[in-house]
């Protein structure tokens, strides 16, 4: 490692090794942990090759390092001139620059520390007399003869140091040789979870089901800053029958993993993220964009998790319902106008198949869809939020308004009346607004709560049906345990406010009420029992629903 200078002065420094403590100690620490995890499992701690670059040289002493090339003991904040190692430190960073502090600006000269963190800045320091000596540049022969004397008694120390940073440098190179990729990263989420459901209908019966979903994403990034996600998606989720609904099911209390597709392997999403300048962020989606992809917020932080399995049993309470409405193929647009304020633009065009479809009545343009104007506001540094959201859609005879698209036949949330206004027979252009709050009181408690309003022209009847929405939520982060949640929702689902008008049954509140808790059992794996309390689904008062569920969930 340090051939020539072993040979031109022997080598390595305890009047010079107490002062090399910071140095010595960041990277001793790096190499013994880094190869301590590559012993276990050479790729249990690892998602890039850079992260064991790092632990070779680590972050914190490279170059861009503010505090790697010290000109003066001044700039550690913890060094007075008082302490009695002041001068000598004092000395060795004006004559040499071999000392490094800690990245916060301290050195922390009364911590103990072992041979081996010694002997890591001794051979800090040793690299930049050896260098110094080359570049001819003068070295007292005290100095060089205090090395000797180290390098003698830490020779051993030396040795295996070296030894380790090679072994690491071997194991950067096999896994540069052999990475999956040097720009896409795997990760994914899988469910199993027990569920049944009980109903005042007597011809509603449910039978306990074991159900599952699988997520698979691979993230690529071109540039560093941009991320290309594509999800590969298999269910096996049929939704429980809750209501009286002539064997249509509806999609209140619908439980974010219950999406039937026959375990089929399928492209369960397809979106872009491109940052432009500081400021601004272009979001496009290939295949099952939703508009929470690309808003700065939806307002309801820690009980959403975009259909993921570590928020919300349920769709509903997952967000406001307007960002259910449409979704597919498209584009959303952020910019941050400052810290507090962000603007957002999107349009999705609804389906999978509807948007690159030609024929009259589909394309890009000319099916269903829906476009979002908001406005996000984000005071006191995040923990009050407010989303001001507006989007006007278009339905196509069979499409529920509250789905992620067409592809979701009875919607993802609300009643049967409020999805199908105009029953299922007519087009619908719809006006929808909404509101969304929430205010994090302390660590452990948040305040979340939302409603929305849409005005939905049916098509062809000359009729207008009123569309209500709204909820107060209760999350509790980090309850009882570190990295638990408990949720209470209480809302009513959407549902059609003038339904007897429009003939379509009752218009009686489709209250739901919904608790969970949320055991954290390793940073991987979640169990979380809930249950769902629905009163007159399908806004029929003499019904009522109990759907339970415990769902586990892996995340790799």
């Amino acid at each position: 490692m340090l051939n020539q200078f072993w040979k031109t002065i022997g080598l390595s420094s305890v009047a010079l090794g107490a002062s090399l403590f910071a140095s010595g100690t960041v990277l001793a620490e790096s190499v013994e942990s880094s190869e301590k995890n590559a012993s276990d499992n050479p790729m249990s701690q690892l998602t890039s090759v850079s992260e064991l670059a790092e632990s070779v040289v680590p972050k914190d002493s490279v170059s861009d390092n503010p505090m790697s090339q010290l000109t003066s003991v001044s700039e550690l904040r913890d060094v007075a001139p008082t302490e009695w190692a002041y001068e000598a430190l004092r000395s060795l960073v004006e004559r040499y620059g071999c000392i490094v502090g800690y990245p916060d600006s301290t050195y922390r000269g009364n911590r103990a520390m072992t041979r081996w963190e010694f002997a890591a800045g001794l051979n800090a320091c040793m690299n930049t007399i050896e260098r110094l000596i080359q570049e001819n540049v003068a070295v007292l022969k005290e100095d060089i003869d205090t090395l000797k004397r180290l390098a003698k008694e830490f020779e051993t120390e030396l040795a295996a140091l070296g030894g380790r940073v090679d072994n690491l440098e071997a194991r950067v190179s096999f896994l540069e040789d052999h990475q999956f990729s040097t720009t896409t990263t795997l990760s994914g989420e899988v469910i199993f979870a027990l569920g049944d459901a009980f109903s005042s209908e007597d011809d509603a019966d449910n039978q306990t089901v074991f159900q599952n979903r699988v997520w698979l994403t691979l993230k690529s990034s071109f540039t560093g800053e941009d991320a290309l996600n594509v999800r590969l998606s298999s269910n096996t989720a049929d939704l429980f029958d809750i209501a009286n609904t002539d064997n249509t099911p509806t999609a209140e209390g619908r439980l974010t993993y219950q999406f039937d597709t026959d375990s089929d392997l399928f492209i369960g999403w397809l979106g872009y993220y491109l940052p432009i300048g500081d400021r601004a962020q272009l979001y496009v989606a290939g295949l099952y964009g939703i508009h929470s992809d690309y808003v700065k917020s939806t307002a309801n932080p820690f009980l959403e998790d975009f259909g993921g399995g570590d928020g919300a049993i349920s769709y509903y309470a997952q967000d406001n319902s307007i960002y259910n409405i449409g979704g597919g193929t498209g584009a959303g647009f952020t910019f941050d106008v400052n810290d507090f304020i962000s603007l957002n633009v999107g349009y999705l065009a609804g389906g999978v198949d509807s948007p690159a479809n030609p024929d009259p009545g589909n394309g890009f343009l000319n099916g269903s869809y829906a476009a979002l104007g908001q406005v996000t506001l984000l005071p006191f540094e995040g923990k009050l939020q407010a989303a001001l959201t507006y989007i006007n859609s278009y339905h196509t005879p069979g499409t529920p308004i509250f789905s992620y698209g067409p592809d979701s036949p009875v919607g993802v949330s609300g009643t049967i009346p409020a999805n199908f206004p105009g029953g299922g027979q007519s087009r619908v252009s719809a006006d929808s607004y909404g509101l969304s709050l929430s205010y994090q009181i302390s660590d452990g408690f948040a305040i979340n709560a939302w409603g929305g309003y849409t005005d939905a022209d049916i098509k062809d009847s000359g009729d207008n049906g009123e569309i209500w929405n709204y909820a107060i939520a209760f999350a509790f982060p980090d309850a009882f345990a570190e990295g638990n949640l408990a949720g209470l929702i209480v809302g009513v689902e959407p549902y059609l406010g003038n339904a007897p008008d429009l003939g379509v049954g009752d218009d009686d509140l489709p209250i739901h009420i919904e608790g969970f808790y949320r055991f954290q059992l390793n940073d991987n794996i979640s169990l979380t029992p809930g249950l769902i309390y629905l009163a007159a689904p399908n806004q029929d008062d003499s019904d009522y629903s109990l759907i339970g569920t415990v769902r586990m969930t892996f995340n790799f």
